[in-house]
């Protein structure tokens, strides 16, 4: 039986990939902030072939992170598949209970000290893949190194695409980390996605369901390109698409210099946060 666990798995295209696997029979556990959606995956997938199991967690928290860890641990004993999907875009800087910025911490901290954390049950599962859903491929905006917590003139555009290029980075220094590790990195970019526009204030709400119903991908068919390359995974540790096209590893946005300087400043960051 395989092994998976989906951050973001209660909604979107974390849903329909966790759905993928438990109809494949597989033991799932997906994690999310809405107990209420996670009560409702679970009524939908009984009687699956699968074994399905939901994690509520405010990902937004570095204690909460490593709690999602200790009980992943308590549930599997290896894991095939980790996938990363967990992300809201905040109109308004928003300060974490660790003093973090929210955007940060959501699409770049909590998928490093999950990547980090579950690494052990990833080397004893069988063809071991993080899978990490977000802008790869994309190359406008740039880590702001001076100010990667946004305390100057925020602006939710630019947040966004700093820490998508954090994010970027997060597969290189993972694998820098870990040169001798089974694990395969996969950053993808999916197709534009129907995942719901209920974090949305007014009017931005009605502007992506517009633009959702004229040119969005229902969150199925979004996957396919996804699970195509977990289920028949390229030789390469490293693996980088952007709507189903392989992405190339030289493009600055990868570079394996500010991926060792990102970790180093990352580390202790993570550090003075527990010790606050």
């Amino acid at each position: 039986m395989r092994d998976v666990v989906v951050a973001g798995g209660t909604t979107g295209m974390g849903r329909e990939i966790a759905l993928h696997y438990l109809r494949q029979g597989a033991r799932v556990t997906v994690i999310g902030s809405t107990p209420e959606r996670g009560r409702t995956f679970l009524d939908d997938t009984a009687g699956s072939p699968g074994e399905a199991a939901f994690v509520a967690a405010d990902l937004l928290s570095i204690a909460e992170n490593r709690r999602v860890i200790t009980e992943i641990e308590s549930r599997h004993e290896s894991l095939d598949a980790l996938v990363l999907t967990a992300m809201l875009p905040f109109m308004k800087r928003r300060e974490t209970v660790d003093g973090l910025e929210a955007t940060f911490v959501l699409y770049y901290l909590s998928r490093f000290l999950l990547s980090y954390g579950l690494t052990d049950l990833l080397e004893r599962g069988q063809t071991p893949i993080i899978t990490n859903i977000g802008a790869t491929g994309i190359t406008k905006g740039a880590v702001q190194w001076d100010d990667l917590q946004s305390t100057r003139k925020y602006s939710v555009v630019r947040t966004v695409m700093a820490n998508g290029r954090a994010n970027d980075l997060l597969p290189i220094h993972y694998l820098q980390n870990h040169p001798d590790g089974r694990t395969k990195y996969f950053g993808v970019q999916p197709p534009y996605t129907r995942s719901g526009t209920n974090h949305l204030p007014q009017p931005f709400r009605t502007v992506s369901r517009v633009l959702g119903a004229m040119f969005a991908k229902p969150p199925a068919e979004s996957v396919r390109d996804t699970l195509a390359v977990m289920d028949a995974q390229p030789a390469d540790r490293l693996i980088l698409r952007a709507v189903g096209t392989p992405v190339d590893p030289g493009l600055p946005t990868f570079d394996p210099a500010n991926a060792r300087r990102l970790y180093e400043l990352t580390a202790p960051l993570i550090a003075e946060s527990l010790r606050g």
